[in-house]
């Protein structure tokens, strides 16, 4: 299986998504500052050490599959980033205007991850990887919980105090 197309692919989009996670974690510290409020900032930075362990999760799935972790540029996540810094550029300091797009920007990212993870899985599962795929799985259900955390800050305050602004 590890000669075939279809493992080379599946190993270039783990490579894609290690590259995706370094990068998220270099982002999220920014995030984290350009939140207003409290509870956004925490969400950012508990995302951050969860995706330190998505980056050491990776790394061990290359290993399993006696495969270098290098990382590949993900140009989905290059763009959601970019689109993160258009939106902390674009909104004023000290606002909830500013942490609704944060909210929404890193909904995308997320959204992004399960994506990429759900699909991994299912294909490690099909090469008969049960290992790596029980990893993907645990990764994925972490960047689910994240995505309604997400949602359960929007819409517990962000979203109406922002209509307010």
């Amino acid at each position: 299986m590890e000669d075939s197309e279809f493992h080379k692919f599946f190993v270039d989009e783990l490579k894609d998504i290690y590259w995706a996670e370094k990068h998220l974690s270099k982002a999220l510290p920014k995030m984290k500052k350009a939140a207003t409020s409290p509870e956004l900032a925490a969400a950012f930075d508990k995302h951050a050490v969860e995706t330190e362990s998505h980056i050491d999760t990776l790394e061990q799935i290359f290993s399993l599959l006696d495969e270098k972790a290098v990382a590949k540029k993900c140009d989905a996540m290059a763009g959601l980033l970019e689109e993160a810094n258009g939106i902390i550029e674009e909104t004023e300091e000290g606002t909830m205007i500013r942490d609704a797009g944060l909210i929404l920007a890193a909904q995308k990212v997320e959204h992004y991850e399960i994506a990429t993870y759900g699909t991994l899985k299912v294909f490690a599962e099909n090469m008969g990887h049960t290992d790596v795929a029980d990893l993907l799985s645990q990764t994925l259900e972490n960047e689910k919980a994240t995505d309604v955390a997400l949602t359960e800050i929007a819409e517990g305050f962000v979203n109406q105090d922002a209509a307010a602004e």
